[in-house]
């Protein structure tokens, strides 16, 4: 009887499916969504004990209170000495770092040792029965000893520091020099105290690391002292003795403000500028004389000489005299004559009188000359003189340099040896802001926090149980796990209708049970060529997952659309055909493949529901023999013939072998799946056992569905539901 092609029916349903959308897998989120609704109750439940338990724990804490002192840390630049350059840039990067010094030192094994020495803590008892702490181990029921070890009192400090930096915090505030360092303790006035005293002990413990590192440097620059000392004493004695045996003998020198020596005048330079200065006048002077001696009229001695003038100028009046008579008279006139004889003897006059003139100035050209000689003649002396000191000088420059800067380092390292001893110490880059005060409120424990965190840890618990569930859990859930879990078709889906009587439902065609068997019996429609298949049977993996209720239903469903639909009930060990329809099992399919030929008085006709019935009779011994016969397909052929179509309601696969025998008797099978039962590998092996016996599985169908677990869009509340509402009351 299974004649149909298993290839034309997935070619057609692919086709033509109307749930072909669900071939796309349910988004993550909607799949999250949906395993959050199946395990509701468990979350709630891990949410509300966490709840609880955070807000008990918060009950029972001991509340402690935290006291916090405000100080401002100013970034300090360390010099040792200028000379070796030791200084701190106020950089970006060395200012970060200078910070997170100080507040690693706030946080510091030693400065909580200071504190504990300083409230002398480690003896005070009522400071660990603060703390709930036994120091000495003791109990209840044994007596403290008066006397302590060294041992046990080393322990009791240790422990009162650990306590301390347990419950100690620094707090810098962003962007600014001030930090705050918090304390926190049961007793709000014992938070007050140790914060103060944390800040108090940090401030002494920095002026102690002042005080010692510049004991330090006094020392290092003590003795730096004294082995520049000795140079610059050394340097100077070289310095003398060299200009004593070179004989250079320095009159002046000049100097910058720092005392350096920039340049000397000597004995040797002063002379030769002497000199030089009386060689460049004595060279003018016969230069001046020279002029004069070389008889040049209108020389210097011309010029000045007072007798020579007075004969020119009497020549002149006589000349202009002469001149005159000459316009009248001849030369011969002896007026004229008179006045020519005296022009010659003025002439003869000046001629002497010059003469005289020149022979003085020779005289002091030649004087010029010879001093001018002399005076070079020195000159050139000196200047060889001058050469040889400045060779030598050479060497006293470098003497002078070395004194120089052994003086300079000298000066500067015994300036800061008188600075250094109050530089830093005296001053403090630490200052308190605000001193710490008793609180008046607990900082914790915070029931508004506790209940925030315990609700956080509740639903990292309820997701991991959600995740350990789902792990667990490997059961249909919808009717998108058939395709990609199982390899099947969906072919719908029935919801769970609680304690509602499904059968009772399809009385009415509005029902929601109705409405999902009525959308199942549409994709039944898309299934082969020919429309509704002409038999199916129905099964399941074990019994109550829906099975005989589903195949019932079809058959109502399809009956009213006017079609001849017979229901076969074949689950012959334990038949529930005759109870839904109320009839008596006395006649039925075992009657039929026991030999019984009269198909009329085997069936029920034209049942409540529209659809014909054959119960599965009587219960027989052996169930697979009778199947195993051929008659069951003969059975099937004949009804075909008569009906529209024929719904076997077969038994469960696992555990028989009645479904590989009833299987090839029908077209397909149409497989039950309860949403939540059976697990995923028996699903698998049950389904692997059908078609192992070459039947072909139309699809699946998933039963007693949540509603509000659906990945369906709306939900079945309003998809099966919708216009279901009764008219009211005009």
């Amino acid at each position: 009887m299974n004649n149909y092609s298993p290839s034309d029916s997935q070619t057609i349903f692919s086709d033509t499916d109307p749930y072909a959308d669900l071939d796309h897998e349910t988004p993550m989120l909607v799949q999250y969504w949906q395993a959050l609704l199946r395990h509701k109750i468990g979350i709630a439940l891990i949410i509300a004990s966490c709840v609880a338990l955070g807000i008990v724990t918060t009950l029972l804490m001991t509340p402690y209170y935290t006291s916090t002192a405000t100080v401002e840390i100013n970034r300090e630049q360390d010099k040792v000495t200028n000379v070796e350059g030791v200084t701190a840039s106020d950089n970006a990067v060395q200012s970060t770092e200078f910070y997170q010094t100080q507040y690693s030192l706030l946080e510091s094994r030693s400065l909580a040792e200071r504190v504990v020495r300083a409230q002398n803590l480690a003896t005070n008892d009522s400071f660990f029965e603060t703390f709930n702490v036994d120091p000495d181990n003791s109990g209840l029921l044994t007596e403290k000893s008066k006397k302590q070890s060294a041992a046990r009192r080393n322990a009791r400090f240790k422990l009162a520091a650990d306590i301390l930096q347990e419950h100690v915090s620094i707090a810098p505030i962003r962007n600014s020099s001030l930090v705050g360092i918090n304390f926190q303790s049961p007793n709000p006035v014992l938070s007050a105290q140790v914060a103060n005293t944390w800040v108090e002990q940090f401030i002494a413990s920095n002026l102690d690391r002042r005080f010692s590192s510049t004991a330090d440097a006094r020392k290092f620059l003590e003795q730096q002292l004294a082995d520049l000392r000795q140079k610059l004493e050394d340097s100077e004695r070289n310095l003398s003795a060299y200009a004593d045996n070179k004989q250079i003998i320095t009159l002046s020198s000049e100097q910058t403000s720092t005392g350096k020596t920039l340049s000397q005048k000597t004995l040797a330079s002063a002379n030769l500028e002497a000199l030089n200065a009386a060689l460049a006048e004595a060279i003018a002077d016969r230069i001046a004389a020279e002029s004069e001696a070389s008889g040049r009229p209108g020389n210097k001695n011309a010029l000045i000489n007072g007798a020579l003038n007075n004969l020119r100028e009497e020549r002149a009046k006589v000349q202009a005299e002469y001149a005159k008579l000459m316009v009248q008279f001849e030369p011969e006139y002896p007026a004229a004559k008179a006045l020519a004889t005296q022009i010659t003897a003025l002439d003869r006059s000046i001629s002497g009188e010059e003469f005289r003139s020149r022979t003085g100035t020779t005289a002091r050209y030649l004087e010029a000359l010879d001093r001018e000689q002399q005076l070079r003649a020195q000159v050139n002396n000196l200047k060889g003189q001058f050469s040889g000191e400045r060779r030598d000088s050479i060497q006293f420059n470098i003497f002078q340099r070395e004194v120089d800067t052994n003086r300079e380092l000298y000066d500067g390292l015994l300036q800061r040896y008188k600075e250094i001893g109050v530089a830093g110490v005296g001053t403090n880059n630490i200052s308190v802001v605000d001193p710490a005060q008793p609180p008046e409120k607990p900082s914790s424990p915070k029931l508004l926090l506790n209940i925030v965190l315990a609700l956080l840890a509740g639903f990292g618990l309820a997701a991991a149980y959600v995740f350990i569930m789902e792990q667990i859990d490997q059961t249909v859930k919808d009717p998108s796990d058939l395709k990609f879990k199982l390899g099947i078709a969906p072919l719908g889906s029935i919801p769970d209708l609680g304690k509602e009587d499904i059968l009772y439902s399809l009385n009415d065609k509005k029902s929601v049970a109705w409405e999902a068997y009525l959308s199942i019996r549409t994709s039944l429609a898309f299934l082969t060529d020919h429309g509704v298949p002409r038999s199916f049977l129905l099964t399941s993996t074990r019994p109550n997952e829906g099975k005989s209720t589903s195949a019932m239903a079809l058959a109502a469903v399809l009956a009213s659309t006017k079609k001849r639909i017979l229901l076969i009930d074949a689950d012959m060990r334990n038949p529930s055909l005759h109870k839904m329809l109320d009839e008596k099992n006395s006649n039925g399919l075992s009657n039929y493949l026991a030999g019984e030929d009269d198909l009329d008085k085997l069936i029920h006709r034209d049942s409540l529901y529209g659809f014909d019935a054959m119960s599965a009779g009587p219960i027989p011994p052996n169930a697979a023999e009778l199947l195993s016969s051929t008659r069951m397909n003969e059975l099937v052929l004949k009804l075909t013939e008569i009906y529209d179509t024929v719904i076997v309601d077969a038994p469960p696969v696992l555990g028989l072998a009645d479904i590989p025998l009833l299987a090839d008797s029908v077209e397909g099978v149409i497989y039950t799946i309860e949403a939540g039962g059976v697990k995923l590998r028996g699903i698998q092996a049950a389904i692997q056992r059908v078609r192992s016996s070459r039947a072909h599985i139309f699809g699946g169908i998933v039963t007693k569905v949540q509603s509000r677990h659906s990945g369906y869009g709306y939900g079945y509340a309003y998809e099966y539901s919708y216009g279901n509402k009764k008219p009211e009351a005009a």
